[in-house]
């Protein structure tokens, strides 16, 4: 006799079997005892939670000759019939690969011809959210108005994809995710039934990992026992066979990470890669660690969530008071967003390593909630006599801090003091492409007494452009003719890193100044020629 896997052995026969799902269990049994059954269910959740088996129990139940307290006897002709899979009034539909408009009328067809035996038809449309627009189309009136006989029971992981007018005619149970205490129980009671011995933190372990499926989670410890027949399954051996790391590593990986040492961090990596473990698991379950650091920093009394010895726990404790909550929230932002790239990831060992350096290196991320981890980080550094400034960045710091306001010259030479006046003249007869050149350009005074130009830090294409031989000869040749002397010009950029006016005289300011000064002297004197007093 051919092997059947643990969850076709173990499928329940019965609503009394079905393990987390009591809310729509009872509801169910309650409309098959007060004779209140729907024309269309819709049963939505993640995957096995148990909408299929449900289903055939329902489809079961309705035809059964000899119910007990709502559940199909298992013994009665149609019962039998319909669990060997060879009666005629249960009609399964795989909505995957029959989702055209031919498979839809074929339903709609068959629905005109009631059951030869038994009470009810019941057409199973699993995935049924694969059906094409026109495919619903078609199922709709035959959905709203069935005949009495017959019962839609549509099954579906995706509801958001059902259109409004499906949603409306049937009666929607939600499977929630089955938690990991009635996994584990199950768990257990099929190794005794199977034989097999097996520890409470492997069975545990096999719970979390199924995710809310009781199918994985069987499927999942269907391989277990395959790999070690006839040997006690282990915490070790499960995690061996899964491709999943001890909560040890993880421990030491987040150590360190908080110390930076990014060579201890691939060192971890490295072993764990070579004890053959799945990255894309890895990093699953060290989102699921730093989640269970989180809850541990964020309130107590959360064994039960957390889902852990006593002994764990308190280690999980002194772990979490180690790190920061944003620092943790930045950890679990990198990783979960890691384990998204992973699923279609060629490199994941780069990627991998990449957030581990990202870690540790909070420097390197411009989001914002790693800055609170590169604060931290020089604070400590400073802490701890680990942060110098250059010799040379100590200087230019010295050097800007002396450096007040560009003070005033006290005299002006008149040759500058000429071309300052004269300066929108002597640009207007330049030549155009020199004329914009010089349009930001500030006008100061040299160390020499020479007229400097002065450039901003990014107007350096002007600046390389001025410099060039024929445009400095040009501008010197136009000065020298209207001032009738030569001006020595010398150019300049600031590359000070502060505002010009801060670090050079600008000079057509001190002009203008001067002249207003002695524009506002001349008028007094005419005004009150013998004083203001």
């Amino acid at each position: 006799m051919s092997y059947t896997a643990l969850y076709r052995k173990y499928r329940p026969a019965g609503f009394d079997d079905v393990k987390g799902q009591d809310h729509i269990v009872t509801t169910l049994k309650n409309q098959l005892a007060a004779d209140r059954i729907g024309h269309a269910y819709l049963f939505c959740g993640t995957r096995g939670t148990g909408k299929t088996t449900v289903a055939k129990i329902f489809a079961r139940a309705v035809n059964c000759e000899h119910r007990t307290d709502g559940s199909p006897c298992g013994q009665c002709e149609s019962c039998r019939a319909i669990g060997a899979g060879s009666s005629m009034n249960v009609i399964e539909l795989d909505a995957a690969s029959n989702n055209g408009v031919e498979d839809v009328r074929q339903i709609i067809e068959e629905v005109s011809y009631p059951p030869t035996t038994g009470r009810y038809k019941v057409y199973i449309i699993d995935e049924v959210h694969m059906l094409s627009i026109n495919a619903f189309n078609a199922l709709l009136k035959t959905l709203e108005e069935p005949p009495s006989y017959v019962i839609f029971i549509l099954a579906t992981t995706e509801v958001h994809k059902l259109p409004v007018t499906i949603l409306s005619r049937c009666q929607r149970y939600d499977f929630r995710r089955i938690s990991i205490d009635t996994i584990a129980g199950r768990l257990k009671e099929l190794m005794e039934e199977e034989n097999v011995s097996a520890e409470e933190k492997a069975i545990r372990y096999v719970a979390r990992a199924a995710d809310g499926s009781m199918r994985d989670a069987l499927s999942l410890m269907d391989q277990c026992i395959a790999f070690y027949p006839g040997q006690e399954l282990t915490l070790d051996k499960v995690l061996e066979v899964l491709g999943a790391v001890d909560t040890d590593v993880f421990s030491r990986l987040l150590r360190a990470v908080l110390n930076q040492n990014v060579t201890d961090s691939i060192e971890i990596l490295e072993d764990v890669i070579s004890g053959g473990r799945e990255l894309g698991q890895f990093a699953n379950d060290f989102v699921w660690y730093l989640r269970n650091l989180l809850l541990a920093k964020s309130a107590d009394g959360l064994e039960d969530v957390l889902d852990m010895s006593g002994e764990r726990l308190e280690s999980l404790k002194e772990e979490a008071g180690m790190i920061d909550d944003d620092t943790l929230m930045r950890y679990i932002r990198i990783f979960s967003e890691l384990s998204g790239q992973m699923k279609y990831a060629a490199q994941k060992r780069v990627l991998m390593e990449i957030a581990l350096i990202r870690l540790c290196r909070p420097a390197m991320e411009t989001k914002a909630d790693a800055l609170f981890d590169r604060v931290s980080d020089l604070e400590r550094r400073v802490e701890n006599g680990l942060v110098t400034v250059p010799a040379q960045g100590m200087r230019r710091k010295k050097e800007m801090n002396e450096k007040k306001k560009a003070p005033m010259p006290k005299a002006i030479p008149q040759d500058i003091n000429e071309v300052v006046d004269n300066w929108g003249l002597i640009t207007s007869k330049l030549s155009g492409a020199i004329k914009g050149y010089l349009k930001n350009v500030t006008l100061s005074l040299g160390d020499g007494n020479e007229l400097l130009l002065v450039f901003e830090a990014d107007d350096d294409m002007n600046y390389d452009q001025i410099l060039k031989d024929d445009h400095m000869r040009e501008l010197k040749n136009k000065v020298s003719d209207l001032i009738k002397k030569e001006v020595n010009i010398v150019c300049r950029l600031n590359d000070t890193g502060r505002p010009t006016d801060e670090t050079f005289c600008n000079l057509q300011k001190f002009v203008n100044a001067k002249v207003e000064q002695e524009s506002e002297e001349m008028f007094n004197k005419a005004v009150f020629p013998h004083g203001t007093n």
